[in-house]
């Protein structure tokens, strides 16, 4: 377990979105009006080649988004059993 940035956490495991990165200032809107908020669950369903983008599942709705690696660094959250 632990704790991760979004970017870098494995795919098709259930995590949990703890916060947000100390830089939070530079942080895109859009991460807090989609949804991805504090304690929303998640889970990566696909991760592009070359540190292309993140196609994330998340909520009890089961929203999906896409999410450029550089969004995802702003996002801490841990890994669920």
């Amino acid at each position: 377990m632990g704790l991760h940035k979004l970017s870098g956490f494995p795919k098709n495991r259930m995590g949990k979105i703890l916060g947000y990165d100390n830089d939070s200032l530079k942080m895109p809107n859009k991460i807090i009006e989609m949804g991805l908020l504090p304690e929303t669950s998640f889970r990566i369903l696909y991760q592009a080649p070359f540190k292309g983008p993140m196609y994330v599942e998340f909520g009890e709705e089961k929203s999906r988004i896409a999410l450029r690696e550089e969004e995802g660094d702003f996002i801490i959250v841990e890994e669920l059993n």
